[in-house]
């Protein structure tokens, strides 16, 4: 099993910057490509940015040259910068790997709540 935890989320004003983690435990043999997804109230999960084992990365239109995905494969970990956030990045931002472990699966976490808000 891979467990993903989140954090880094938290209350932020308008232009503002958060930095979000994702560290992945348990009997991991390989780590593929791992992702953020959010989810604002009363809207579809949405993919904001992926980025695979060797570093290629995609953002969604709506964050790109804003956020910034990396990863340290050695640490199995990822990460999310955001700058010049906007009250429409307000969600539940949620961690997303393709991993084996026990066979090859896809894994969430449970998630870290970033407020924008004045």
């Amino acid at each position: 099993q891979v467990q993903l935890v989140e954090s880094g989320g938290g209350l932020v004003q308008p232009g503002g910057s958060l930095r979000l983690s994702c560290a992945a435990s348990g009997s991991i043999y390989r780590i593929y490509t791992m992702s953020w997804y959010r989810q604002a109230p009363g809207k579809q999960r949405e993919l904001a940015a992926a980025i695979t084992s060797g570093g290629s990365t995609h953002y969604a239109d709506s964050v790109k040259g804003r956020f910034t995905i990396s990863r340290d494969n050695a640490k199995n970990t990822m990460y999310l910068q955001m700058n010049s956030l906007k009250p429409e990045d307000t969600a539940v931002y949620l961690c997303n790997a393709d991993a084996s472990a026990d066979g090859t699966k896809t894994y969430w976490g449970q998630g870290t709540q970033v407020t924008v808000s004045s």
